[in-house]
């Protein structure tokens, strides 16, 4: 097992007021499962946008591009795995939809007794989360085994868009354009925006705005890297190009941002009266 410790949230906790860490593409670097107990939303993933409802189980793999909006009345469990978890867990994203009772009781009681752990933190509460990511591995291993949910084949357009996410997680493409991506995936700017746009509802140009303006946000809330470091790193042309881009996307610009989630967190750890 890697170092780095498993996490349960809620959907709530996960976000944590900040939506846009879940709803704009980006991909992560911890293996991420959900589980939705009520509502209705939307999730990009495998380069395909489909609906989100009740009792649906996602696999994502790190460094898979995702965006995961569970809508206003969305209630469910995330949890945080590190990517050396050593957990028998499906290689690919998975998005199954569950409709047999038991088989959602079992995943329900799994998540809430490992939240359980994770909140109290007893002694050797991660020995038990171990425990229970083993049998939440175990309860994939079973249904991806059915019938039911043997994936199907993507199309086409499906499957450039994957191309396309796949492409923008890797490092030493950040920067690049809608016409850079065309190049190296062998097709026209405008047959990528198309199945981009077909696929998952946005463009490509949206698709690669998303991914950079979370990157950007990440940056600016995470870490003290100067506005300029930050814009050279994310591959813009010049620092006051990306504050540009920020306040457009944002309504802010990046020093405003930084600030106001300066003071939300100094809130959240203030003892309250």
């Amino acid at each position: 097992m890697g170092a780095k410790p498993t996490r349960i949230f809620s959907f709530g906790q996960w976000t944590a007021g900040e939506d846009w860490r879940v709803q704009l593409a980006h991909d992560a670097s911890d293996y991420t499962l959900l589980w939705t107990t009520r509502g209705q939303g939307r999730i990009l993933l495998n380069g395909a946008q489909a609906g989100l409802g009740t009792h649906n189980a996602i696999a994502i793999p790190p460094n898979e591009v995702f965006a995961f909006d569970p809508g206003r009345q969305g209630i469910g469990f995330v949890a945080l795995v590190a990517a050396d978890h050593g957990f028998a867990l499906p290689e690919k994203p998975r998005h199954l939809r569950i409709r047999e009772t038991g088989a959602i009781s079992e995943m329900t009681v799994l998540f809430e007794t490992a939240m359980r752990e994770f909140s109290t933190g007893r002694p050797l509460a991660q020995s038990a989360l171990d425990a229970h990511m083993t049998l939440v591995s175990v309860w994939w291993q079973r249904q991806i085994a059915l019938p039911d949910h043997l994936p199907t084949a993507p199309n086409a357009a499906a499957r450039l868009a994957q191309r396309l996410t796949s492409l923008m997680a890797q490092p030493e493409n950040l920067g690049l354009n809608v016409a850079d991506y065309a190049t190296r995936l062998s097709v026209t700017p405008t047959h990528l925006s198309r199945a981009c746009k077909a696929s998952t509802g946005r463009t490509a140009a949206d698709l690669i705005a998303e991914y950079n303006l979370h990157s950007a946000r990440r940056a600016l809330t995470e870490t003290d890297a100067s506005v300029q470091d930050i814009a050279r790193h994310l591959g813009f042309g010049s620092a006051a190009y990306f504050t540009r881009f920020v306040q457009t996307k944002t309504g802010q610009t990046p020093t405003h941002l930084r600030k106001t989630a300066a003071k939300a967190a100094r809130s959240a750890l203030s003892p309250r009266a």
